[in-house]
């Protein structure tokens, strides 16, 4: 058996060598095989390239949020600011966001809408470890099923539960 193993690899290098070797058309087929060669070496510096580029800016938004926790972010410098924020924490959490009006009044919530039960409990957690929240009014209709409810009709899903 190691007789013919040595037979076949010496009848394919032989093989290899006249193709590559070739008067007429060897000096095509090595050019062609150098630039794919070369650019498979480009392809995998800029495949290494961009894994880098995205560990750094995953590192630095790590590191960004780490600091932001640690000096305790900042509190919202209006009912507006805390209003957009409260909107797209929803966004997150629930997964239909535009069924819920939300009203700030000096760090008051008032949450108004419909929403299905299983997500109201982390709705409410969120945004009432929010900064600049005071107190959360919960005025949300809660419904076990979608089915009937305008509002909760369509298939989305909270952005932070989205597979990937």
């Amino acid at each position: 058996m190691r007789d013919f193993l040595s037979f076949a690899a010496g009848v394919a290098a032989g093989t290899l060598a006249m193709y590559y070797l070739d008067k007429q058309s060897g000096r095509r087929r090595r050019a062609l095989v150098r630039d794919k060669l070369v650019a498979a070496g480009h392809d995998a510096a800029d495949m290494a390239e961009s894994a880098g580029k995205r560990t750094v800016d995953h590192l630095k938004g790590i590191v960004a949020t780490r600091r932001f926790d640690r000096v305790g972010g900042h509190e919202p410098e209006s009912d507006s600011q805390l209003h957009e924020r409260i909107r797209a924490r929803l966004g997150r959490v629930v997964s239909h966001p535009k069924s819920i009006q939300v009203e700030v009044d000096q760090g008051s919530v008032w949450l108004r809408g419909h929403i299905l039960t299983q997500e109201l409990d982390e709705l409410l957690s969120e945004v009432s470890q929010m900064r600049g929240v005071k107190t959360v009014r919960n005025e949300l209709t809660s419904h076990d099923t979608a089915e009937g409810i305008p509002e909760l009709q369509g298939s989305t899903e909270p952005a932070g539960q989205a597979q990937h």
